[in-house]
């Protein structure tokens, strides 16, 4: 470690701090009704959709929308796919992906995952980049976006029996939050020299003499959104350690802050919306605790260097221009995130340094977490804690004014479980059968970490891999794909139902038992239930993994 990698965490996360309120009141403004600067084109929309803007749903009502609109979504996207030999805007002549795979894309990208099990510029053309990929970034990003402001208005309002209109709020996130930003962001990466065409590919002559085919595409349109809507689908295989999609310092750190500014932001929205803004904070705090964390903890272990080759700088996998302290922050914070969007090989991390993302992504991508989906699975969280905190004292626990019962605990214990049942149960599976094991590459504990990374990636909608297994089978296709849909329906349905419940209960005033949850004191207890938890969960299978590697190689041995 040395003191331009730690400066350079330290900026990142005063970028973030200084970011939140101004993203927080815009975002407050616009799920509260108060901005219709695009009034004109969104009654058109409305119009032309047949929606009633003015019509609110019941969380049951909220829950199938989006559940119907996102298969619809992924139908699409799989006939494109399938399609895409007799479409137009296919200048390197694709040929249809294949039936497995194409079902697994599609349902990755339909739910915000992007786990990619092919090579972007090898495999899909620009329409199906375009109309099918970019198109899916933007919609499940909103989609995770308006079930938090769905949540918001559940712990905002007094006895209502609705949380919203699913339609209108995929609707304003998109047009109001999301295609301004990447308008501009689109801009800056142009500008860094990102390619943004329609042309298949370049050819160039190399320093030896030989002819190389450099591919092409509408990238800086894909890549904006990949990040600010922490997708993670990146046009090119390389992803964020390409050079034509991430070719400078300066983009590398811009990338980390739209990764995060709008799943920071929504702490602020919260905070506003119910009326004190001291809850966003203490939540954002609890957040920026484990991400500083994590950030310094994989940098530490990193710089370490491999002592089997006597302490020598693990470069290795890592693009020169970034270096360990910008490779290890970008990796810690697209884990943190449900952004699969990486600048280094992760399979190439020293095995503490490798658990940390690891952690990030099993701790259930709450800290920041996704846009939208980070806020909401922080808050159920929340719930629990307060709950153990109730416990306590002898009183029943309360959260904003608003008593948490058995229902709502039941709904926020299913919601953990739903992603480590999916996780462990389907990594089970995959380790004991021959269509399993034959997707391992790496032997021992290192080939474990690649399995277990491979099913948390898809069950918590994360999407980066840490290579070394091979995913592009029928087994893998189709299991990855039902991980997928688990982790982000599964999860946002009691998610909504607790929104549905807590709406319709009344205010009670604080008394002088009520537990302060803006308080550091509930900061920490928050921070440590979300470690129990996952420590609970996950420990016998970490300690099998890395852990077991990292004394390996402190032995000797290799893998």
């Amino acid at each position: 470690m040395n003191a331009r990698g730690i400066l350079l965490i330290i900026l990142f996360v005063a970028v973030i701090v200084a970011l939140t309120p101004v993203l927080g009141g815009y975002m407050a403004r616009l799920y509260e009704g108060r901005m219709n600067w695009l009034g004109p084109v969104e009654r058109r929309i409305y119009r032309l959709c047949g929606i009633d803007p003015a019509r609110e749903q019941h969380w049951t009502g909220y829950a199938m929308a989006l559940l119907a609109f996102h298969m619809l979504g992924a139908l699409v996207l799989y006939g494109l796919m399938r399609l895409q030999a007799h479409l137009p805007f296919n200048p390197a002549h694709h040929v249809a992906v294949a039936p497995a795979l194409a079902f697994n894309t599609a349902i990755s990208f339909a739910t915000n995952t992007d786990w990619q099990n092919y090579g972007g510029e090898s495999t899909l053309g620009n329409l199906v980049q375009m109309a099918g990929l970019t198109v899916q970034n933007f919609l499940s990003a909103a989609t995770g976006i308006a079930v938090a402001a769905a949540v918001i208005r559940g712990f905002s309002r007094r006895s209502a029996r609705t949380i919203g209109n699913f339609y209108v709020d995929l609707t304003r996130s998109v047009l109001y939050l999301l295609l301004p930003l990447c308008l501009a962001g689109a801009l800056v990466l142009v500008w860094q020299g990102v390619p943004q065409t329609l042309a298949a590919s370049a050819t160039a002559t190399t320093l030896e003499g030989a002819r190389q085919v450099i591919a092409l595409g509408p990238v800086a349109s894909q890549t904006i959104i990949e990040h600010l809507g922490t997708n993670g689908g990146g046009f090119f295989n390389a992803n964020a350690a390409h050079p034509f999609e991430n070719p400078t310092w300066l983009l590398n750190f811009l990338y980390m802050v739209a990764i995060v500014a709008i799943g920071a932001g929504l702490t602020n929205t919260f905070g506003r919306m119910v009326g004190d803004t001291r809850q966003g904070w203490a939540l954002l705090a609890a957040m920026g605790v484990l991400l500083v964390a994590g950030a310094f903890a994989c940098y530490w272990a990193e710089a370490q260097g491999n002592p089997a080759l006597h302490g020598l700088a693990n470069m290795e996998g890592k693009e020169a221009r970034f270096g360990i302290a910008a490779s290890t922050l970008f990796s810690t914070v697209t884990t943190a995130t449900s952004c699969g969007s990486v600048n280094a090989m992760l399979d190439s991390f020293l095995p503490l340094a490798g658990m940390v993302p690891l952690v990030n992504i099993l701790l259930g991508e709450v800290v920041i977490g996704g846009v939208g989906s980070g806020l909401y699975g922080m808050l159920v969280f929340v719930l629990i804690t307060v709950f153990i905190a109730g416990l306590m004292v002898g009183r029943t626990p309360e959260y904003l004014g608003k008593k948490i019962e058995a229902r709502e605990i039941k709904l926020a214990v299913i919601a953990i479980l739903v992603v480590p049942a999916a996780v462990l149960g389907l990594g089970a599976v995959a380790i004991v059968t021959g269509a399993g094991q034959a997707g391992i590459a790496a032997p021992g504990p290192h080939g474990l970490t690649e399995l277990l990374y491979a099913f948390a990636s898809a069950a918590n909608n994360n999407g980066s891999a840490f290579a070394g297994l091979n995913g592009n089978t029928p087994f893998y296709n189709v299991t990855l794909a039902v991980a997928m849909v688990f982790g982000r329906f599964f999860t946002a349905i009691p998610v909504l139902a607790i929104a549905g419940s807590v709406a319709a209960k009344k205010m009670v005033p604080p008394s002088a038992g009520t537990f302060p949850t803006h308080s550091w004191l509930f900061v920490v207890l928050l921070v440590g239930i979300v470690l129990v938890v996952g420590g609970l969960t996950y420990f016998p299978v970490l300690a099998l993994g890395p852990v077991v590697e990292h004394l390996a190689l402190s032995a000797g041995t290799l893998f």
